[in-house]
């Protein structure tokens, strides 16, 4: 049964696996003692520099702003096929002089 129990809990059993088998060749050896989780609730300290201000930050929308419809526009000529040039007008077809064929083939 302890074979058995073993067997659906690995991770002990990986520790002690011969390096050869557990862990390649370049991996540093484990620490002696575990690292303690981050500190989640220490702030960090002040900032050096204040954060911007509300025009600060409106000039810096109307710039992006502006960077961004310029790239559209950009993008929306390179994608635009140039205009195709236009035919030239064709000249009216004349009228056959009197007992000239008009050159469309009778049925016989």
């Amino acid at each position: 049964m302890a074979v058995v129990l073993a067997g659906c809990a690995p991770g002990a059993m990986i520790d002690k696996l011969p390096d050869a088998v557990g862990l390649s060749a370049g991996t540093p050896a484990r620490p002696a003692q575990a690292a303690d989780y981050p500190a989640v609730h220490d702030m960090p300290p002040p900032r050096a520099d204040p954060a911007l201000s509300t025009d600060q930050q409106l000039n810096v929308e109307k710039e992006l702003n502006a960077a961004r419809d310029a790239q559209e526009e950009r993008l929306k000529t390179e994608q635009d096929p140039p205009p195709a040039p236009k035919a030239p007008a064709k000249k009216p077809a004349k009228k056959p002089a009197k007992g000239e064929n008009t050159g469309a083939k009778t049925n016989p």
